[in-house]
């Protein structure tokens, strides 16, 4: 079973930023991509940004150029770093990863992690 530690949300003011982290627990796996998703209340889940394994990054448009995604493979870890925040990127984070055991794939969501950006 793999498990997703998240860390880095809190409040923070506008144009403020902050790190979120997200390791998964369990390494007996190939990784086929892992990122972050979020979701404001009343909105569906939406796609933050996410590394596959080849290491190409996709970014929601309304996040390039503020937020940055990297990752530590020995760790099974991706970090985002979110500069210039604005009250509209407040939502809960969720970190995914998504994997293969073999030809099988599986995939994990993290508890969340809330973000809040204030005026």
């Amino acid at each position: 079973q793999v498990q997703l530690v998240e860390s880095g949300g809190g409040l923070v003011q506008n144009g403020g930023s902050l790190r979120l982290s997200c390791a998964a627990s369990a390494t007996a796996f190939t990784i086929r991509d892992m990122g972050w998703y979020r979701q404001a209340p009343g909105k569906q889940r939406e796609l933050v940004a996410v590394i596959a394994s080849g290491g190409t990054i996709d970014y929601a448009d309304s996040v390039k150029g503020r937020f940055m995604l990297s990752r530590d493979n020995a760790k099974n870890t991706v970090y985002l770093q979110m500069n210039s925040l604005k009250p509209e990127d407040t939502a809960v984070y969720y970190c995914n990863l998504n994997v293969r055991y073999g030809n099988v794939p599986g995939g994990y969501w993290g508890q969340g992690t809330q973000v809040t950006v204030s005026l």
